[in-house]
C-alpha cells in the first residue's frame, strides 16, 4: 500500500518563504502599496496589494545602480552629441541618426535617472500624481524615440550592405525626414495611430502591387 507523500509541494513552500522574509523585515500585515502617499493611491492598481514591502537594502542598491548607470549615460551620449556636432568630418546624414539616437537617450536619462534616484531612498514616489505622469509620459516619448532612431539606422545600414554602390545615399533631408521624433509624439498621443499609419502604408503598396500586375495582365 502506497503511503501518501507529506510534502506540501513547491506552491506551500514559496508561501512559507514568503512569510518568514516579510517577518524578518517586521512588515506583518503589511503591503508595498503602504508606503504609497494618500494622494497617489488611486494610481495603484489593487494587483500590487498582495506583495509585501521591499528590504529597504534593495532600494539603495537599485538607486545606487541607476545613479551610476544615469551617469555614465548622460555623460557618454552628452560626449557623443559634442563630438558629432562640432567635428565637421562627423557631419554626415547618417550620422544625425546616431546623434539623434544619442540625444534621445541623453533625454532619457536626465529625466529618469535623478527621480529615480531620489524615489529609491525614500522608498516611494514623492512628488505627487502629476509628476508621475509627466514621469511616465517623458519616459514613453525618449523611448519611442530611440526606437525609432533604431529602426532608421537599422534601415539606413540594410540599404547599404545590401544595395551597396547601387543604393541612394541618404541625403541631409533623407536624414531629417527620417527623424523619429514626431513618430514618438504620434505614438504617445494617439498609441494606435502608428498602427493606421501601417495599415494606410501596406494597402497602398498592395494597390500599387495591383496595378501593375493589371497592366502586365497578371491579374
Amino acid at each position: 500500500m502506497a503511503i501518501a507523500s507529506l510534502d506540501p509541494g513547491p506552491g506551500i513552500a514559496a508561501l512559507q518563504a514568503w512569510g518568514g522574509q516579510v517577518a524578518a523585515y517586521g512588515a506583518a500585515n503589511q503591503t508595498v502599496v503602504d508606503k504609497v502617499p494618500p494622494d497617489m493611491l488611486h494610481m495603484v492598481d489593487p494587483h500590487w496589494y498582495q506583495f509585501p514591502p521591499m528590504n529597504p537594502l534593495w532600494h539603495g542598491l537599485l538607486g545606487f545602480t541607476i545613479g551610476v548607470l544615469g551617469f555614465v549615460s548622460i555623460t557618454g551620449n552628452g560626449m557623443v552629441i559634442y563630438i558629432f556636432t562640432s567635428t565637421k568630418s562627423l557631419k554626415t546624414p547618417s550620422n544625425l541618426l546616431v546623434v539623434n539616437l544619442a540625444f534621445s537617450d541623453f533625454l532619457m536619462m536626465c529625466a529618469m535617472s535623478p527621480a529615480m534616484v531620489i524615489n529609491c531612498y525614500n522608498e516611494t514616489w514623492v512628488f505627487g500624481p502629476l509628476a508621475c505622469e509627466l514621469y511616465a509620459c517623458a519616459g514613453s516619448l525618449f523611448g519611442c524615440a530611440s526606437i525609432w532612431t533604431m529602426t532608421m539606422i537599422a534601415f539606413d545600414r540594410y540599404n547599404v550592405i545590401v544595395k551597396g554602390i547601387a543604393a541612394k545615399p541618404m541625403t541631409n533631408n533623407g536624414a531629417l525626414t527620417a527623424n523619429s521624433w514626431h513618430l514618438a509624439i504620434l505614438a504617445r498621443l494617439d498609441p494606435g495611430a502608428i498602427l493606421r499609419l501601417e495599415q494606410i502604408r501596406a494597402r497602398r503598396q498592395y494597390d500599387r502591387l495591383r496595378h501593375r500586375l493589371l497592366e502586365q495582365g497578371l491579374v
